[in-house]
């Protein structure tokens, strides 16, 4: 699982790109960007999994081994949905409703307050996840179901690293 939402993230940012690359120069190119993308997401996921190995140990050998893994692979991939949502912020330059800005600044300190609202947000979206895996069976079932569906798709993920670590060798052998 640490390594299916790079993958995706990166075939999402390379499509946007692929079109203005061929324009650019060619598809080849285009090509090459996606396979260094991909390789750098292979890395990236390689880092990912020993932290969550080691942060593994953390949690309590109180649940079954299934359940703590199930837990750690959803911390991955939200962890991993915030981070695109904060880099789509970016790449689409959103900015709040003006609505939002002006209750923000009417706060007595409103720094402490956007920090008490993202801490709230990014809290909910780690504990109920976690109550959910750890104290009821059918969430659990159900998370992990879905989970064990993403990992089939992760597979067709390593054959496209495989292809574009193929891709690199040629254009780096040719020159």
């Amino acid at each position: 699982m640490c390594a299916l939402p790079f993958h995706i993230w990166t075939f999402v940012l390379a499509f946007r790109d692929f079109s203005w690359v061929s324009d650019r120069t060619n598809s080849w190119d285009s090509i090459g960007v996606l396979s260094y993308g991909l390789i750098y997401a292979l890395i990236e996921s390689i880092v990912v999994f020993i932290i969550i190995v080691i942060l593994g140990f953390l949690v309590s050998k109180k649940w079954e081994e299934n359940r703590r893994i199930t837990l750690l692979s959803l911390f991955i991939i939200i962890l991993s949905i915030w981070a695109m949502v904060s880099h789509l912020y970016f790449l689409m330059e959103v900015s709040p409703p003006p609505q939002v800005i002006n209750i923000i600044i009417g706060f007595t300190h409103p720094l402490r307050s956007i920090y008490a609202i993202t801490f709230s947000l990014l809290a909910s979206t780690f504990l109920i996840p976690s109550y959910l895996i750890l104290q009821l069976k059918k969430p659990y079932q159900f998370i992990k179901d879905g989970l064990d569906q993403f990992s089939l798709l992760m597979t067709l993920y390593l054959f496209f690293d495989f292809a574009a670590l193929i891709v690199i060798l040629i254009r780096n052998i040719r020159g």
